[in-house]
């Protein structure tokens, strides 16, 4: 049997548990802990949030999440888990789930086997990952893979989102984003793919006015339940990866179980400074000899050195032929030949024709519309 208690109501729960003993409770402890003293109600006069988001200040928002209800399991005195399934957090009819995580809670560290999503609207918390603590600070967003052993703590009354995500429905859904041909997302999909191990992609986005309208409609949407619900939820998600890929991907920082933090440092100043890089300043600045740098970016992105400039190279000019009206000495220039004749003999050999007759053949035509033309 379900019983029901507002977000706003758990979490002053918590923190006055905290307050008077000094204890901490997790999440479950606390619900049992309410079950016993009959805090709990055995019906649903459930809040559903109507409209938009966007103009609401932050307390405003929490005013919101208060009123909102949180459906607690009626199997009690359950011992603290730290491996959580699926079907432990996520209703069944749900891809995804958002709460705000709850503040004040005993450290548990735990691993699961969908994917996490936390963000900091607010404040700070502390997180977790593979018993190394770090803070994050409002602005940040962290993607966990599944079987990632963490936690988050929030020691006062600053402000996490969580959302949780179906690793079947991140595969299918939200996998198709990060397969962009540029070489940090590629190394993306490697790590978020293999779920054997712990690993985490991390976002900071200073201007978070935006992910933050994301996230606040995710969360009301989160909180409705007709039909068309969860449909809106994927979408709201697919908005909210499509916006750190478009305006944060420098500012990302991931750990791999493999090769630790210090590699991604590597990629992304490949990624980033591609243009004009040579191996050995390459080696130089992060302190690898020649051949060893060789052996590790062809262990983790496939290529050599050479033809994973060459393949950055042909992106980004496939890229401006199709998406701007540069001229080819231009376009030659921005991504680091020293005369067009030279990045048309690669471009040829790559593709198998000029950049103009690529552009000619594959760019899309902005015709004007012109209604009930046909």
């Amino acid at each position: 049997m379900p019983y029901y208690i507002t977000y706003g109501e758990f979490q002053k729960h918590l923190k006055d548990y905290y307050t008077r003993t000094g204890n901490r409770l997790q999440f479950t402890e606390m619900s049992d802990y309410l079950y016993k003293k009959g805090l709990l109600q055995e019906t649903n006069t459930p809040s559903t949030p109507e409209g938009f988001f966007d103009d609401m200040t932050d307390d405003e928002f929490e005013q919101v999440i208060n009123s909102l209800t949180l459906t607690l399991s009626a199997t009690w005195e359950t011992p603290v888990k730290s491996a959580v399934q699926e079907s432990d957090i996520i209703p069944l009819t749900r891809d995804v789930f958002v709460i705000r995580h709850p503040r004040y809670t005993r450290p548990q560290n735990h691993m699961h086997n969908y994917f996490e999503i936390n963000y900091v609207a607010q404040g700070q918390c502390n997180f977790i990952f593979e018993k190394v603590k770090r803070i994050m600070h409002e602005g940040e967003l962290c993607i966990i893979a599944p079987s990632s052993e963490h936690d988050i703590i929030i020691e006062d009354d600053s402000t996490v989102f969580t959302i949780i995500i179906r690793k079947s429905t991140f595969d299918t859904t939200f996998f198709s984003l990060l397969s962009r041909r540029d070489l940090l997302s590629y190394f993306f999909r490697t790590i978020l793919q293999d779920d054997s191990h712990a690993n985490y992609l991390l976002f900071f986005a200073a201007d978070n006015v935006w992910l933050k309208k994301i996230i606040r409609n995710l969360i009301g949407e989160c909180n409705k339940s007709d039909s068309y619900s969860n449909h809106c939820c994927i979408n709201w998600v697919n908005l909210l990866f499509s916006s750190l890929l478009r305006n944060y991907s420098k500012t990302i920082q991931f750990y791999n179980y493999q090769l630790g933090s210090d590699f991604s440092l590597v990629l992304q100043y490949i990624q980033h400074n591609y243009q004009a890089l040579s191996l050995s300043a390459l080696a130089k600045l992060f302190h690898y000899s020649e051949p060893h740098l060789c052996t590790l970016i062809k262990q983790n992105t496939g290529y050599t050195f050479t033809n994973l400039i060459k393949r950055l190279r042909m992106a980004d000019a496939v890229d401006y032929l199709l998406n701007t009206d540069l001229k080819v000495s231009e376009i030659a220039e921005k991504i680091g030949y020293n005369s067009a004749d030279h990045f048309s003999r690669v471009f040829r050999a790559t593709y198998k024709m000029s950049p103009q007759e690529y552009k000619k053949k594959n760019k899309k035509q902005n015709l004007p519309f012109v209604p009930f033309s046909c």
